[in-house]
């Protein structure tokens, strides 16, 4: 089954008086259940085409489909309900809320999406066991450390069993052994829930964990390979 296709897609951007294809006529096709990488230099494209898989930012051209549903043409709504129920994001910036508690921010998805509470509560509890942050809960963003507030943000991300993740750099604040640790829980996840994972990234070190290394320049893709991972 298909979790992501792009077809032909083009993005342009505008910087003063220059042009710059972050996409240049790229396709690609991602399975159910793939842990692939994207590989590239600054500038290379992959961030835009992570946003592009994810709605956040749509083509000038082209396809992208999602779960067999065509999403460029999605109005912003259609958009927000398709990222709220099947699209898991993990950025560089942790992007937690600073006032809520570490289960509160995981509970937050759950509770845009109308779960009960006590279902909401047992849900974030067994997820941030499984991340490794049990007996941490109640703590606040600004009393935990950086690996330990990116588990939380991947907690969040996960916690409605996404068909799809996403991920920016998700290592790219920290050290080898907590970014280590990182990877080997998003390689649980695949193996154990079928989640598809897409991450964009610099860090050699997370590309030896992709199943599947996609490498990009100047918005195309030169280099397609599946590898055994670590």
């Amino acid at each position: 089954m298909t979790a992501v296709r792009c077809i032909d897609i083009c993005k342009t951007y505008t910087q003063g008086d220059v042009d710059i294809k972050a996409l240049d006529h790229l396709s690609i096709e991602i399975e159910k259940g793939e842990f692939v990488c994207l590989m590239s230099p600054s500038g290379g494209g992959k961030t835009t085409l992570l946003n592009a898989i994810g709605g956040l930012d749509i083509p000038d051209s082209g396809e992208v489909w999602v779960g067999g549903q065509r999403i460029d043409q999605m109005s912003k709504g259609e958009l927000a309900e398709l990222r709220l129920a099947n699209i898991g994001f993990v950025f560089q910036a942790y992007n937690l809320i600073p006032v809520l508690t570490a289960r509160e921010n995981v509970e937050f998805v759950m509770q845009v999406q109308g779960v009960r509470p006590a279902e909401r509560h047992v849900k974030s509890m067994v997820l941030l066991e499984e991340v490794g942050l049990e007996g941490l809960e109640d703590r606040l963003p600004a009393e935990m450390s950086g690996g330990q507030q990116q588990r939380v943000a991947v907690a969040r991300a996960i916690v409605s069993r996404p068909e799809l993740v996403l991920a920016d750099e998700p290592t790219a604040n920290l050290d080898s052994h907590t970014a280590a640790d990182l990877m080997e829980l998003f390689v649980q996840l695949n193996e154990h829930h079928q989640t598809t994972f897409v991450i964009a990234t610099h860090d050699q070190g997370v590309m030896r964990y992709a199943k599947r290394l996609v490498r990009m320049r100047d918005g195309r893709i030169v280099d397609d390979v599946q590898q055994n991972a670590a």
